[in-house]
């Protein structure tokens, strides 16, 4: 690779990064105002997915004054990975990065990363751990490449893929959280960027994969972490992000383990994965319904009147998809 996609990490704008909201009115002024902070960040890319919760009027402010901020208020919804690469397009900085609108990254955070990211000899994709307000790891930050039949035996839980930390400060796996990834964008353009025929979910465990398969590593910074606050868009519509959810693991099935797999397990393993749907759409609502509510309410133009509200209370150190 150019060793211009090693930029000196004490450098400051050599990352675009790039942000998909849907209905993320109540974290998204936060996420954008720490994004800004962060030295590394040359652009912003914000790229709305039909947001009607108030999420693009919270943004107004914030672009206004900020060259490095873009706003791409897109009235549909084409789902992550198309509003990723919407995002990512054109992109001149030697580094792309995509966060969630409910992950809160640290003033440091992309430092760090990229100091990793310049020890390893063949950078592809590269995340941190990723906690919850009660700093609680998210079992997607490492994780292995899935197996449609092993996660049907898991019963489809988070975690049934995650991979713990073997104590050191960077470890290579198979696949890292879309909700913060760092790579290099001449590698993202040559795998062609998130596969557009996902909704929602499993489309980072692609591309993770194809990153890999082009020779390049994917790793977690186990030193640093981010504070993630999860599915504030995916409660609005539960059953639809279920559907997605397993739409794209039947996908993912369908590019890397079908033709290993004879027919008739292939017939058993897409009636299993439509049966486990049905299950697992009371688990859904009751996390829903635990809430409170399906709808978040929008960030009042009074908090939101210098442009940023302050951090949301009892933050700690900092997925859900947003293309719902």
């Amino acid at each position: 690779m150019d060793q211009d996609a090693y930029a000196d990490v004490k450098a400051h704008g050599c990352i675009r990064v790039v942000v998909v909201s849907h209905c993320n009115a109540t974290t998204i002024v936060e996420c954008v105002r720490r994004l800004l902070a962060a030295p590394e960040v040359a652009e912003l890319v914000v790229v709305d997915n039909g947001s009607d919760d108030g999420t693009v009027a919270c943004l107004r402010p914030c672009v206004d004054g900020e060259p490095r901020l873009h706003l791409q208020a897109d009235p549909d919804n084409p789902g992550f990975a198309v509003a990723c690469n919407a995002g990512a397009l054109g992109c001149t900085q030697p580094w792309l990065a995509f966060v969630n609108p409910d992950c809160y990254v640290e003033a440091d955070t992309f430092t760090r990363l990229l100091t990793h990211a310049q020890r390893m000899t063949k950078p592809g994709a590269l995340g941190c751990v990723l906690v919850d307000a009660d700093g609680v790891e998210d079992g997607a930050c490492r994780r292995r490449d899935p197996s449609l039949r092993e996660v049907l035996f898991a019963r489809g839980k988070r975690d049934a893929l995650h991979v713990a930390a073997d104590g050191s400060a960077l470890q290579a796996v198979d696949a890292i959280s879309g909700a913060l990834m760092l790579l290099p964008t001449a590698v993202f353009a040559q795998v062609g960027g998130f596969d557009a025929c996902y909704r929602l979910h499993a489309e980072d465990l692609d591309l993770c994969r194809r990153v890999r398969e082009a020779g390049h590593a994917v790793a977690v910074a186990n030193d640093v972490r981010a504070l993630h606050v999860r599915g504030v868009s995916s409660r609005r519509r539960p059953v639809w992000v279920e559907f997605h959810k397993h739409r794209g693991l039947w996908r993912y099935f369908t590019k890397f383990e079908a033709a290993r797999t004879s027919p008739p397990m292939r017939a058993l393993l897409w009636i299993a994965l439509w049966a486990h749907m049905l299950i697992a759409l009371p688990r859904a609502w009751w996390r829903v319904l635990s809430h409170g509510s399906t709808k978040s309410g929008p960030v009042t133009s009074r908090d939101n009147q210098h442009g940023f509200p302050p951090p949301p209370a009892g933050e700690g150190q900092g997925g859900g998809r947003t293309g719902v």
